[in-house]
């Protein structure tokens, strides 16, 4: 496959999940900042080779072995940015571009050592789960702070806008995966939200209370 047939293939998958249903050509041109005339010829090349159903009008969606791409795809992605943070020290705001080069590389014996090697992490910096060779995965139940009401309490374990300005926000904020939060007070007028943690409360906007994922406890 091509880079930009896999880079396809992935943005169908995240869009179908996000969607749960066929994605059509309109939101996946969005989302590459291209035409819909494109897409539709990649599509079609992609159902050529069995990795998408495309009827037109109807949307897009991917068959099984689109899907074991996809997967394995998001796996080079996620290991390479667990190994750019933890061994080579970039900042989470720095990966994501890095490691959108890195997931092309071809060989499943380097990733099957990086996987050895990070000690068979099961989430990205990011908070996202990452999946095993088979393509299997375990998401767990997370909400974002908007959606949960005032003294629910759980641990931040992931991010709906992984954009490099808002990583940096949380961190000049330090406000990062694996703190603990309970909701103390939600703001009426504006939506913003009161949060208490060990280095004390915080206040937080309806914009990052809709950004940030809790994980809570017996749900």
């Amino acid at each position: 496959m091509t880079l930009s047939e896999e880079d396809y293939i992935k943005t169908i998958y995240h869009l179908s999940e996000t969607e749960k249903k066929s994605v059509s050509t309109n939101a996946i041109a969005e989302q590459m900042h291209t035409k819909p005339s494109s897409v539709t010829d990649m599509v079609k090349k992609l159902s050529d080779k069995s990795l998408v159903n495309y009827k037109k009008y109807k949307g897009v969606s991917l068959t099984d072995d689109g899907r074991k791409v996809a997967l394995s795809i998001i796996r080079k992605h996620r290991l390479w940015e667990v190994f750019l943070v933890n061994t080579l020290k970039f900042s989470w705001d720095e990966v994501h571009e890095v490691a959108e080069q890195l997931e092309h590389i071809k060989s499943e014996a380097l990733i099957d050592k990086l996987d050895k090697h990070l000690g068979y992490p099961k989430v990205d910096p990011h908070g996202d789960p990452i999946p095993s060779k088979d393509g299997t995965f375990k998401k767990s139940v997370k909400k974002l702070i908007s959606e949960l009401p005032v003294s629910s309490r759980g641990v931040c374990v992931g991010v709906n806008d992984s954009s490099a300005a808002f990583l940096k926000f949380l961190d000049k904020n330090k406000i990062a995966l694996g703190d603990t939060f309970t909701i103390l007070d939600r703001e009426e007028f504006d939506g913003s939200v009161t949060l208490n943690s060990s280095a004390g409360k915080i206040r937080i906007s309806e914009q990052i209370a809709a950004n940030l994922y809790l994980e809570i406890g017996d749900e």
